[in-house]
């Protein structure tokens, strides 16, 4: 106890609830723009509601849940000062792991740590989150933003995000049904998406500099320079390019019908501790690297950071996604299907490699 008592507002320990209040007007029309008809009220209340009527004509709904963060991405976020993407990042996270199982995601939320609220600066950030939503066709139903004096930095954030989903546990799918023979295809990625930032970091040389500071001045002009290596493109632009959302073009395929074993989300571990979460534990993927040869392009910046932290291919494909964001395996006889569906809704698809007898790891077809 000090001597003489102190009158102290929850304003003066460094919490501007009314700045919260006005990030939360903000970003209401943008929740609303995310809502979907099982919605129920808005933003402002206790919890999100969500009507589980679309549910019953289902045979038997499973509902599957994802949550995740953005991670070591949101450095360079702050100190290049660009926060728009960084949300669709963290919806993408989600959405796409649940899509791993089949789910359509139904709604989405939300968790902000910030050290000093600013409602322009949440605008940004919320942005780019009801734009994935938007872009998965999931309702951003809540949220909450936690303002932290004397434990962040004013301007410094993490993100946390959580979806729900459901699939009729008959479509589920399920990497039991993989098979030897079966064809895996790739759908391309924006480029590094949100894994592998603490190497990305060390190779661009920002790592350990603070947001605001002379030093992260100089090399935040450094980023915004165009690169050869990057066909012109900006390290800056190259780096925060959002993940891609796969939600819709995957199940419009698989809402046709067609006959999908399993699909595996390529984020943190890259393809070889990604690919082998969708395998039978009898079988093996055998991966092609020679990209070009199978109509696989690598994104220049992965190239390009995989060569600056002079990676071995394995350490590249344990690291990153290598251009495949997204790996669907298929019998052989359906592949010019599926491939037909995929493209009819605008993708690229590749093949990636086949499935082999084996033990349930992801091989390549270089390797000894």
């Amino acid at each position: 106890m000090t001597e003489t008592a102190k009158h102290v507002t929850y304003e003066d320990a460094g919490v501007d609830t009314a700045e919260g209040g006005r990030a939360v007007d903000a970003i209401k029309r943008m929740v609303a723009e995310t809502n979907r008809p099982e919605v129920i009220g808005g933003i402002g209340g206790f919890g999100g509601l969500f009507s589980a009527a679309a549910l019953k004509d289902m045979e038997d709904p499973v509902l599957i849940s994802g949550t995740d963060g953005v991670g070591t991405k949101l450095v360079l976020a702050q100190l290049l000062d660009r926060h728009e993407t960084v949300g669709q990042d963290l919806v993408a996270m989600c959405v796409n792991d649940i899509l791993a199982s089949g789910a359509e995601p139904l709604f989405f939320l939300d968790y902000v740590a910030i050290g000093h609220i600013e409602a322009g600066h949440m605008a940004q950030v919320v942005k780019g989150v009801a734009d994935g939503c938007k872009l998965a066709g999931c309702a951003l139903v809540g949220g909450e933003m936690a303002e932290h004096p004397g434990v962040m930095r004013p301007d410094d954030y993490d993100l946390a995000g959580f979806t729900v989903g459901v699939v009729d546990r008959p479509r589920m799918l399920d990497p039991q049904n993989v098979r030897p023979g079966d064809v895996i295809l790739g759908l391309p990625s924006t480029g590094v998406h949100s894994n592998g930032y603490s190497l990305v970091r060390r190779v661009i040389g920002v790592d350990g500099v603070v947001p605001g500071t002379p030093e992260a001045a100089a090399k935040r002009a450094e980023l915004e320079q165009p690169l050869e290596a990057l066909d012109g493109a900006t390290l800056a632009d190259a780096l925060l390019a959002p993940t891609r959302i796969y939600v819709k073009p995957v199940l419009d395929l698989l809402g046709g019908g067609a006959p999908v074993h399993a699909i595996a989300h390529i984020t943190g571990g890259g393809i070889t501790e990604n690919l082998n979460r969708a395998l039978a534990p009898d079988v093996d993927a055998v991966v092609d690297r020679d990209g070009a040869a199978m109509g696989w392009d690598v994104p220049p910046v992965i190239s390009y950071i995989c060569e600056q932290a002079q990676l071995t291919p394995d350490e590249a494909c344990k690291t990153f996604n290598m251009g495949a964001g997204l790996m669907i395996i298929v019998a052989p006889e359906d592949e010019q299907a599926v491939r037909a569906s995929l493209e009819a809704a605008g993708e690229q698809p590749f093949r990636v490699g086949t499935c082999v007898e084996g033990t349930g790891q992801v091989r390549y077809a270089d390797q000894a």
